[in-house]
């Protein structure tokens, strides 16, 4: 296997028609490119001419080593890591692809290392920390693999640890909106059908929506004495960036009046909640589940990407929001993290304020 870097129209050539997540998108990639701490590198693993690995990683130096992460933390990413494309059915072959492709990524990033090394200067202090770092193995490495990426054993096999993580799939190819509203649980329906009969719209709108959505998800973090982190100005671009893969859905009163939103982003496969849906109640009634169903009605009827059959809900790790998200009726499908371990490890994580999702 040949592994090399890659630009970002050499990165969308190489992409495959399914089975990525919409931060693959280039659009997304030039919108963290732009705004992320530390430099974007798009790795490509080819067999001739033909593309059959990819992974993107945002890589910093600092203090404590280098760090190769995917994706970056801060930035409402939430998962990346590598597209596998092995043009053979064989399960051997497969997992060949997988090996040689880890084990030729780790290598690129473990050369960060020497490269700093040389860049310092041989006999500089920087020099001798840098290079005991070197021998200790000190390159932090992380990353939240997308949904279709169901083998990190070779990670494993390379001393790093793995860990699931869990989202709910909703399951939207060939049905109906009546069909999808009888596999909700009973009090969801109910919470739909009452959100209906009130005088309330929700309609897609433009940027100016998505800024409500965005400010609104500030203010909820801010009353639970959180910080989103989030810019608005990388919210805007990746918004822009993605053109019609991202849609705002918003929820108003009959004077117009904002009472909730939810910002949705798309891939081919898949449409996912990403921002917003912070809980609502208008003359008693929540309205957050009918600004859900409107985003579940469209992807039935294949709008806006006619490609997508699945509504990801985004996180299933956290007990409290399961037991909102599970009334969906969704499927439970894994994802793993993956990231360096050990003391040193954990000090480089902290350093690099880590959170996970």
């Amino acid at each position: 296997m040949r592994v090399e870097r890659l630009d970002l129209t050499e990165w969308d050539d190489a992409l495959p028609s399914d089975g990525y997540e919409v931060f693959h998108r280039p659009e997304a990639l030039a919108a963290v490119e732009r705004h992320a701490a530390g430099e974007l590198r798009l790795f490509g693993g080819f067999k001739g001419q033909q593309p059959i690995a990819l992974l993107p990683v945002v890589v910093r130096n600092g203090p404590l080593g280098t760090a190769a992460l995917s994706p970056p933390p801060g930035m409402a990413i939430p998962r990346l890591g590598p597209i596998l494309m092995p043009t053979s059915p064989k399960r051997r072959k497969q997992e060949k692809v997988n090996r040689e492709f880890t084990r030729e990524v780790l290598d690129r990033v473990r050369t960060d290392y020497a490269e700093r090394f040389a860049e310092v200067g041989f006999d500089s202090p920087v020099a001798r920390r840098v290079g005991e770092q070197m021998e200790s193995g000190l390159t932090l490495f992380r990353m939240l693999c997308g949904t279709e990426y169901g083998d990190p054993r070779p990670y494993v096999w390379g001393d790093l640890s793995v860990e699931p993580y869990f989202t709910y799939h909703l399951d939207l190819e060939s049905t109906t909106p009546d069909a999808v509203m009888k596999s909700f649980s009973k009090s969801l329906r109910r919470e739909i059908r009452d959100a209906k009969d009130l005088d309330v719209t929700v309609t897609r709108e433009g940027i100016d929506g998505a800024r409500e959505v965005y400010e609104d998800t500030v203010a909820r973090y801010d009353e639970q004495g959180e910080t989103l982190g989030l810019s608005w100005e990388y919210v805007r671009d990746l918004w822009e960036g993605l053109d019609e893969r991202a849609q705002t859905y918003v929820a108003r009163d009959s004077s117009g009046e904002y009472l909730s939103g939810i910002t949705a982003l798309y891939s081919n496969d898949a449409a996912y909640f990403w921002q917003g849906g912070a809980r609502a109640v208008y003359e008693g009634t929540s309205v957050n589940s009918l600004v859900h169903w409107r985003i579940i009605e469209d992807i039935v009827e294949g709008s806006p990407v006619e490609s997508v059959t699945t509504y990801d809900l985004m996180g299933a790790n956290t007990e409290r929001l399961c037991r909102y998200k599970a009334k969906f009726g969704a499927d439970l499908v894994p994802y793993y993290l993956v990231e360096s371990s050990g003391k040193t490890m954990d000090a480089a994580k902290r350093a690099y304020q880590f959170v996970r999702g």
